[in-house]
């Protein structure tokens, strides 16, 4: 069924099918929603009143290596937004290709840095070839979703706060060209905070203000850019992201109420951002480096509204470690190692086709034949475990680039274990987000040469092969650290969701019947993982936690996430939320 009148912006009102609307609209990410509770998420925005879903689409999860793609099972954009049309919601598409959304790299894949030259969010050559081929297949699945194909799909998102970035003038018309070009004729938006309403609009598309306070006169300034244009809050922030280290932000709902009020007062439509924030799972958070580089948690939540009905959560019994695996004996069961003479950076390892490395950790080993001091130049993305001849001896960062190895006879193993902490997502720095060691490393002022390096991604596949290795050991007196440690869940009935706490532990990753959790850190402010009970099964569930530092014996659970301190959105300064 093919229709005419879709979302139009002709006048100081929208109107859909010829009609006056409102868009009333809450932003929940399929990416970050187990399936299983897709419908449960909307159904909640609809109970809210709202009628419009809007979603960003993650390049990296759907091309994760070059030229292979992925729309099956978590990541079915299509049966997403089908859901969403089935329970009476429209839709606006924010397809990036960089989404921001304090996501890795901002959503972009990781292979795009094995270019040295790369030039993200531009007109360069290797990014738009990129762009263009990931989009042929993106609009291949989501074109007959369009309003004028009888789908929800009534506006699209052209790119994500540009205006902040504005590297390359041709860019944004490009990227105008790529939606059109594909037979994309639903409303085409534009989205910016304050600052990024600066750079100069496009003809036929609409600008929308990002904002969490009605400081300064946005709504007006954004009006008198648009005379005789509707007006959309398309971010309106209805919480804050977290990063380790730090307090958990929260924000009250007397604020949000005022200014939400005012919002619709004016007649101006409004996206509430997020209406649910899920999780970053795995290794998909991104980081900030506004000079001083900081890795984001893994809970990307806000509190869910209690309609129609909360999900029945559980705190199961305490489970009890029963065997543990060090790293040292798992390095085999990873794709053969790589050499070279001097250390290659995560991206651009020849492992999983030949797109390089794009998360997790990674091992590089050398041969040293003294102590003394080794020296990182600022070369360690992000974090680095520094072990002689496997006993750990310190760490490096961006803060700590020198740590003194100790002397002793002969040659000794050299190894560092990088954690790439998560890709900058936000600012002008995206195409510094290379990982692993990125430049020379020195020890005693001599760049050290001759690596070995192993790729520690865990994947599903490599958390398979563990599982099914007979090497576990069951002696818990003397577990070795970084290592693997395997508990069993039990569950009786249908499993409920749930949140592991891990508070003898020190910083790592959780799997849970092969499903990357995402990361734990004893510094907080984050301390719980949230496992969805549809991850789980009746009767016997695998735990295995990868610990780097500090192991316990045991894993809790709770009903309820601990957030850790607080601090109020509110009384951040206005410049930290543009």
């Amino acid at each position: 069924m093919s229709r005419l009148k879709g979302l139009k912006a002709e006048s100081s009102q929208f109107t859909l099918e010829g009609k006056p609307f409102r868009i009333l609209g809450g932003s929940i990410h399929y990416f970050r929603v187990p399936r299983a509770y897709w419908e449960d998420r909307l159904l909640k925005m609809k109970a809210c009143g709202l009628n419009t879903l809007t979603t960003y689409v993650p390049w990296n999860l759907h091309e994760p290596e070059r030229g292979i793609f992925n729309f099956q099972d978590q990541l079915d954009l299509k049966a997403y937004v089908s859901l969403a049309a089935q329970m009476g919601l429209w839709v606006i598409l924010r397809p990036g290709p960089y989404i921001c959304a304090e996501w890795d790299l901002g959503g972009l894949p990781s292979w795009l840095l094995q270019d040295k030259d790369m030039q993200l969010r531009t007109t360069y050559p290797g990014f738009v070839d990129a762009v263009n081929l990931y989009f042929d297949k993106l609009f291949s699945v989501i074109k007959p979703l369009m309003f004028e194909e009888g789908g929800p799909i009534i506006a699209l998102q052209v790119e994500n706060e540009y205006g902040s970035f504005a590297r390359d003038e041709k860019y944004m018309p490009f990227i105008k060209n790529c939606l059109q070009s594909r037979g994309v004729n639903e409303l085409l938006l534009t989205s910016d905070n304050w600052e990024g309403l600066r750079y100069g609009g496009m003809d036929g598309v609409l600008k929308t203000i990002n904002l969490q306070r009605l400081s300064f006169g946005a709504i007006q300034h954004l009006a008198d850019m648009q005379p005789q244009k509707p007006l959309m809050v398309m971010e309106y922030w209805s919480g804050w992201f977290d990063v380790w280290g730090e307090h958990h932000h929260v924000f009250h709902a007397e604020d949000m109420l005022a200014v939400v009020s005012e919002i619709l007062e004016r007649g101006v439509s409004i996206n509430l951002y997020m209406f649910h924030g899920g999780t970053s799972f795995g290794f998909m958070n991104g980081a900030i480096d506004f000079g001083t580089y900081k890795p984001q948690v893994t809970s990307y939540a806000e509190p869910l509204p209690e309609v129609p009905s909360a999900q029945e959560k559980r705190a199961y019994s305490p489970v009890f470690i029963q065997q543990h695996l060090s790293l040292w004996d798992t390095l085999h069961f990873t794709d053969k190692p790589h050499r070279s003479e001097r250390p290659v950076n995560m991206e651009n390892l020849p492992v999983n086709s030949n797109s390089g490395q794009s998360y997790g950790y990674t091992l590089y080993e050398t041969t040293i034949t003294s102590g003394g001091a080794l020296n990182s130049r600022n070369n360690i993305r992000d974090r680095a475990l520094v072990f002689v001849d496997r006993q750990c001896v310190g760490s490096l960062d961006y803060k700590t680039h020198e740590v003194a190895l100790p002397d002793g006879k002969g040659q000794r193993t050299l190894s560092l274990l990088v954690e790439n902490c998560g890709r900058v997502n936000y600012g002008k720095a995206l195409d510094e987000q290379r990982k692993g060691i990125v430049g020379d490393i020195v020890l005693n002022q001599s760049p050290l040469r001759g690596f070995t390096t192993f790729c520690l991604d865990m994947k599903p596949s490599f958390i398979k092969r563990l599982t099914n290795s007979g090497q576990w050991k069951t002696d818990l007196k003397s577990p070795t650290v970084p290592g693997f440690f395997q508990a069993r869940l039990s569950v009786d009935g249908p499993p409920k969701d749930t949140f592991i706490r891990l508070p003898g532990w020190g910083k790592g990753v959780v799997f849970v019947n092969g499903q990357n959790l995402g990361r734990y850190w004893f510094i907080g402010p984050q301390h719980f993982l949230y496992l969805p009970g549809p991850w789980l099964r009746s009767g016997q569930n695998q735990i295995i936690v990868f610990e780097e530092q500090r192991a316990d014996d045991r894993i809790l659970f709770a009903e309820n996430p601990d957030h850790g301190k607080t601090i109020d959105v509110y009384k951040l300064p206005f410049c930290t939320l543009l």
